[in-house]
């Protein structure tokens, strides 16, 4: 079950870069609030296949329930509720506003996963 892929790691490393580069020097309506949610199931998807051997599928649909469970936690403003408020990071790697373009962005997200993972 637990294993190293050296490839699904690599795509991680890459994907959190471009999301740290995304998060950093762009601040627009696009790119950062819809690839940037795009790309972080991606992400997300690369760092549990680098170290678990799990059917892609299953990884891609718990990627997105995952993501989607954090999006509805946003609607009842979480962050603030437990206090989290005060750790920048980690306030702004939850979010705090609720968007149902979001779960859109997430969707496409795994649907662009399971294609390339399914493809001949």
């Amino acid at each position: 079950m637990f294993i190293f892929n050296k490839k699904y790691f690599y795509l991680t490393v890459l994907l959190f870069l471009i999301e740290v580069c995304i998060a950093v020097f762009i601040n627009d309506s696009f790119i950062r609030p819809f690839i940037g949610d795009v790309l972080v199931v991606i992400l997300i998807y690369c760092f549990v296949k680098a170290f678990w051997n799990i059917h892609s599928s299953i990884v891609a649909l718990s990627v997105f329930a995952f993501s989607c469970a954090i999006e509805i936690l946003q609607y009842f403003n979480f962050v603030n509720n437990l206090g989290l408020q005060k750790y920048k990071i980690l306030a702004v790697a939850l979010g705090s506003v609720f968007d149902w373009k979001d779960i859109i962005a997430y969707a496409i997200g795994i649907i662009i996963v399971l294609w390339l993972e399914n493809r001949t």
